[in-house]
């Protein structure tokens, strides 16, 4: 069985770039991936410029009287040039006149009629923007492979960007199977059906990681079906993600129709998810995972979240360490991922298994309020020893 490094290993040897990409209207680029480089044509600010409302003054001259020429606003270029003891009010945003160095604020001036007097006199360029003060003409502000959140967004606007070229989102179709399940709105005849999580789960997974979701029919545990189901799926999406049918069952026929597309992955050292399988079929994954929630929900953020940052550009900053608080005692041979809170005290990272309960691969809401996934390859016989984290999308 292959180990969770060797599996990563095969996986990577598999992946091709992605080079799909479109361009799309700056307004519905949140949580889009950047396909380009973006580089500031000019500086920014071009020209110094006032930080807040004040005068335009020369810092050599705080202690004389001075002679208002008059105004600067906000959105008109300064008409005034400063000769010896002159300012110019000048408003937050407006550029500063010619001549000047300083911005001394309202609050510490007296005026009588068009003279000024400083009562407090402040430092050499006050309240002025520099030259280049937030970026360079020629800096690369935001590379290819950024997630555009509120921040980016709100730089391309001021850079005047309208249409943003970003990868196309690949589409992950999700195809859950089992007799027992019932989609949403079904009637749950007897206590042996369950209602299927997966589906919904799986596909805000792909939403979070930049990918459009698609959702096919539960399909039942019918042989005749399944490789139909999968082929026709296949023509719609990018990422195939089955759940259920892969273990030792008697019913479990998905395992069987992945042998025939000799897998690339077919079972991992790790718990849960150890009977994953992995094929490559015209270039398209199919990744076939458990049918238990947690078990899918791990496994998806373990080896399909593998495959969209090579697509993207993303790095795996999603994974670090931190202090276990209280112990920990192995379950299994594998290497175990185990869901945990997450704190921040005194500057350090912590984790602990409060509230976590122990059981099957089938408790989903282990995986609430946020949690993250604590990497097990030995036991923890004492309090805050150091371990490794995942987050989860």
């Amino acid at each position: 069985m292959l180990s969770y490094e060797e599996a990563l290993k095969i996986l990577h040897t598999h992946i091709k770039p992605y080079e799909r990409v479109e361009k799309i209207i700056l307004t519905e680029c949140l949580g889009r991936i950047l396909a380009v480089d973006i580089v500031a044509k000019d500086n920014y600010p071009k020209h110094l410029t006032a930080s807040m409302d004040g005068y335009a003054v020369k810092f050599s001259e705080q202690n004389n009287t001075l002679k208002v020429l008059g105004i600067t606003k906000a959105g008109s270029m300064p008409e005034f040039k400063l000769n010896t003891n002159e300012c110019v009010k000048t408003f937050t945003g407006s550029l500063m006149c010619e001549g000047s160095d300083t911005l001394v604020p309202v609050e510490n001036v007296e005026l009588n009629g068009n003279l000024l007097k400083i009562k407090e006199v402040v430092k050499e360029g006050f309240a002025v923007r520099k030259i280049a003060e937030s970026y360079k003409g020629g800096e690369i502000l935001l590379k290819k492979g950024t997630k555009l959140d509120y921040s980016e967004l709100g730089l391309l606007a001021e850079l005047g960007i309208i249409h943003v070229s970003v990868f196309v989102k690949p589409i992950i179709g999700i195809l859950s199977s089992g007799d027992e399940l019932k989609d949403l709105g079904e009637c749950v005849e007897n206590e042996a059906q369950l209602r299927s999580s997966n589906h919904i789960a799986l596909a805000n997974l792909a939403k979070k990681l930049s990918c459009q979701a698609r959702i096919y029919e539960l399909l039942k545990d019918d042989k005749n079906l399944v490789k139909d189901a999968i082929l026709n799926a296949l023509q719609s999406c990018d990422i195939l993600i089955t759940t259920g049918g892969v273990s030792m069952g008697d019913f479990d026929f998905l395992k069987e129709f992945m042998q025939e597309y000799n897998p690339i992955i077919n079972k991992v050292s790790i718990k849960p998810g150890r009977h994953i399988k992995i094929a490559k079929i015209n270039e398209k994954f199919i990744i076939a995972l458990p049918g238990f929630p947690y078990s899918s929900m791990v496994m998806f953020n373990l080896f399909v979240r593998e495959i969209l940052n090579v697509w993207f550009l993303q790095k795996k900053d999603y994974f670090f360490k931190a202090f276990l608080r209280g112990k920990y005692k192995k379950k299994s041979k594998y290497l175990e991922f185990v869901a945990v809170n997450l704190n921040f005290e005194d500057g350090k990272i912590y984790v602990n298994l409060k509230d976590k309960k122990e059981g099957s691969s089938a408790i989903l809401n282990n995986l609430n309020n946020k949690a993250a996934l604590m990497c097990i390859s030995k036991e923890f016989t004492s309090d805050n020893e150091l371990v490794d984290i995942v987050l989860m999308p």
